[in-house]
């Protein structure tokens, strides 16, 4: 039921956001230079890697400088980068990846390897469902590159404070999962987005 609800929520949004897609591609292409999508490892279900989608907002080679986004005016993101990300646009082209079974609409954020290796045995269990778009850590950390960006140090925030809390949301939207559940967090999310 999950799985046919990803396949035809993302192929119906894929079709009626193709317009937007040509917008965003010209506004990258004409803002900076390389290319239109970003493709970064992160870590799925059964703790297999995977090529995550995203739109371009920085410029190239920007993850050689680090892979925390620090602050909405991290230096390395672009102008319509800044855009993107404030809505939440540079997440979209993951819908392929929904499409092709390496992600669901919901489930917890798949993580780069180099954090999932420092998972305790208990938070290992985030990998026993597809990675999601959004879920309740989505939710709480909206605005997640903001708080990095107030830290002395975003790195060990990030692994002492934020990634554990992270987890312990995915952990319980694990026991929660369901249809009425992934309702709730979609229009949650989507209302959180077009509220900023």
């Amino acid at each position: 039921m999950k799985r046919l609800f990803d396949l035809l929520s993302s192929g119906l949004v894929l079709l009626v956001s193709a317009p937007l897609w040509i917008v965003i591609s010209l506004a990258i292409v004409f803002d900076s230079k390389g290319g239109v999508f970003y493709q970064q490892i992160r870590v799925g279900r059964h703790n297999h890697d995977f090529g995550l989608y995203k739109f371009r907002t920085m410029v190239p080679n920007a993850d050689r400088k680090g892979q925390l986004t620090v602050g909405g005016r991290d230096p390395r993101i672009t102008r319509v980068g800044f855009w993107l990300r404030k809505y939440k646009l540079d997440e979209m082209p993951q819908l392929l990846n929904i499409l092709k079974g390496e992600m669901s609409v919901v489930g917890p954020r798949p993580e780069v390897r180099k954090y999932v290796d420092l998972y305790s045995p208990e938070q290992l269990e985030v990998l026993a469902v597809r990675p999601g778009l959004t879920d309740f850590a989505s939710l709480e950390y909206l605005d997640e590159n903001e708080l990095l960006g107030k830290a002395s140090d975003p790195e060990q925030l990030y692994i002492q404070t934020i990634m554990p809390a992270k987890l312990q949301l995915n952990l319980r939207y694990i026991k929660e999962q369901g249809l009425s559940t992934d309702l709730r967090i979609i229009f949650t999310t989507l209302g959180r987005i077009f509220g900023r």
